[in-house]
């Protein structure tokens, strides 16, 4: 079964980004929205941790809201693809579950 993780709090604000990664069964995937999109930045004390979950699950970030906080898809960790609205219900319909981390 695969499942769809979605964090969307800054990984500075709250744990949810860390117990998502440390909970995760290999071959999800985790899609990083709102405040969540920080967690998917290069240089940051958080980017060692995303960059190493990268062999066993599949990252996602929503580009409208990396503009919406004024940050630069040029700054998203290298294999983490960049989606839209439309890509995001695709990502829901595709896996079996969703697990909304709060």
């Amino acid at each position: 079964m695969t499942m769809l993780h979605t964090v969307n709090k800054s990984p500075f604000e709250r744990n949810t980004l860390e117990s998502c990664l440390r909970l995760a069964k290999k071959g999800s995937a985790v899609l990083l929205f709102e405040d969540g999109v920080i967690g998917a930045m290069q240089n940051t004390k958080f980017s060692e941790k995303v960059s190493q979950a990268m062999s066993d699950l599949s990252f996602y970030v929503l580009g409208p809201d990396i503009k919406a906080r004024g940050l630069s898809e040029k700054k998203v960790i290298d294999g983490i693809k960049v989606v839209d609205y439309n890509d995001f219900v695709d990502l829901t319909a595709e896996h079996n579950a969703v697990q909304s981390w709060l």
